[in-house]
């Protein structure tokens, strides 16, 4: 059971364990760290009954009890990391710390007053999305709600004051554009990067326009990496896969495979004009299901987006439905 369910990487005082989400990622990595302050658990994972019962199992291998649970600590608001913190938070009391402009993302998903299922359809068929995907939306965006329910009471982290997680001290790090208010955590004296999903060992954090949210989320993203790139780091522990000890080559790699498809999403508008929707299935194709379809559209914007803003690509209307296209702009291509 120990060897199956979780990693202790000693030197680091981490224990890893990993908790079941849905495909195609499979597994979020929740951390666990033990100090004279308690134990901390950094983003428990999605609630589900299956989820529920893995941390009840953590529990028993490692001797803990509920009470032993001094803070739980989130990167991020999406449903893999931030899910079941409202659930554990009332199992064992104990206060869960995020940033607060990451709150305020939950509580654009999910929370009460959110509008986003219909403003996400909304701003895809403004970009060509056809009417048999967003018509699968709704009820797509509608089935996080009881992977996130019920929303724990939050107390927010801020830059420049460190947390206690595990005996150290560790800065909370604002790194965007994955999700606004992302927070990585570093601990100097032992060069640890907590990362979540801001860098990635294996593939590329997913970078997603949300209605209402970071109007230039690549951007933000592309400026949280150079910014990452300054600290020493000899080990990085992710959101998913394991944990590496290339931070910063890492980084390179991420900043190199988002400039690569800014320029073949331009080299495509360079052959004619094209929406959104055309732009996304010609580089991720549609053989898709609706969560990583709404991804790849998001993702796609994203970059299309900073084409315009800087200055590469126009948006314009096609017609008088309302629709819009994207067009490169050759003078602008010719003169970089």
């Amino acid at each position: 059971m120990t060897a199956r369910r979780f990693q202790e990487w000693a030197e680091a005082g981490v224990i890893q364990i990993p908790i079941s989400m849905a495909p195609p990622l499979r597994q979020v990595n929740s951390y666990l760290l033990r100090g004279p302050e308690g134990v901390t658990i950094i983003d428990p994972g999605p609630r589900t009954d299956v989820t529920e019962q893995e941390w009840k199992e953590v529990l028993r291998e490692l001797g803990l009890q509920p009470a032993d649970i001094a803070a739980i600590v989130l990167t991020h608001h999406h449903p893999d990391h931030f899910g079941l913190a409202g659930y554990l938070q009332q199992l064992t009391q104990a206060p869960v710390y995020m940033s607060a402009r990451s709150y305020e993302e939950a509580e654009r998903m999910w929370g009460a007053k959110s509008t986003v299922n219909e403003a996400l359809p909304a701003l895809f068929r403004q970009h060509g999305m056809p009417e048999e995907w967003l018509s699968q939306l709704p009820s797509h965006l509608h089935s996080f709600m009881a992977q996130v329910t019920p929303f724990p009471e939050v107390t927010f982290v801020t830059e420049g004051s460190p947390i206690a997680m595990g005996g150290g001290n560790w800065e909370p790090i604002v790194t965007g554009g994955h999700a606004p208010g992302h927070m990585s955590y570093y601990n100097r004296s032992s060069k640890i990067m907590i990362c979540g999903d801001a860098v990635l060992p294996q593939i590329s954090p997913n970078i997603s326009l949300v209605p209402g949210s970071e109007p230039d989320p690549l951007q933000s993203f592309m400026d949280s990496l150079k910014r990452l790139g300054a600290y020493e780091v000899s080990m990085a522990f992710p959101g998913h896969r394991s944990p590496f000890d290339y931070f910063n080559e890492r980084i390179r790699l991420l900043i190199q495979h988002h400039e690569q498809r800014l320029e073949r999403m331009e080299q495509l508008l360079l052959e004619k004009p094209m929406t959104g929707f055309e732009v996304c299935s010609a580089v991720f194709g549609t053989k898709l299901g609706i969560h990583q379809m709404r991804f790849a559209m998001s993702e796609t914007l994203a970059h299309l987006l900073e084409l315009v803003r800087q200055g590469r690509t126009a948006l314009e209307e096609t017609g008088g439905n309302g629709e819009l296209q994207f067009r490169a702009l050759q003078e602008s291509y010719r003169t970089r």
